[in-house]
């Protein structure tokens, strides 16, 4: 019992100092064998150029490394997936001693489902957020989360899109 409470502590202690959380819970109906993946615009109000492109294939790779689909480039795939990036702004997210000392970058996309076998669609909304210093202008804030960024929203998506929770 003792050893038990000591693993399970352990095991909680291990994922709350790392911060990871990876769910593997991918779910995807069983007639579903293709997935066609359309590039993902940006129609963000400040466009970062960077930005599509890496992450439709970022998104490209974690499709074809994390679930059974194929990719297609036909639009009679089983799932057609498109969208935009329709967000892409910088707030205040902290202040102290009367001045601003954290800015938050939020990233967003609208992801829309087609599904040719029901012939239903789904559109999700996906956000994220990043946090940066106010003494860094909006361009070092992006070089130095671009990785970051491209990992959140891909991640967002990806679950929005394959996991049932």
């Amino acid at each position: 019992m003792k050893l038990a409470f000591t693993s399970l502590l352990f095991a909680s202690c291990l994922l709350m100092s790392c911060g990871v959380y990876t769910f593997r819970d991918v779910s995807i109906p069983a007639d579903i064998k293709t997935i066609k993946l359309h590039f993902l615009e940006n129609k963000a109000r400040y466009v970062n150029p960077q930005l599509s492109p890496r992450l439709t294939n970022k998104l490209q790779d974690k499709i074809v490394g994390q679930t059974r689909l194929t990719r297609t480039e036909s639009e009679d795939a089983d799932w057609v997936v498109s969208g935009y990036i329709s967000d892409y702004s910088v707030t205040t997210s902290g202040i102290s001693s009367q001045q601003v000392s954290t800015n938050r970058l939020t990233v967003g996309a609208h992801i829309i489902l087609k599904d040719n076998k029901t012939l239903k669609d789904a559109e999700y909304d996906v956000t994220k957020s990043f946090e940066f210093s106010a003494t860094q202008t909006l361009q070092q804030a992006e070089a130095a989360l671009s990785d970051q960024i491209i990992q959140g929203l891909s991640d967002e998506i990806f679950n929005r899109l394959f996991s049932n929770w």
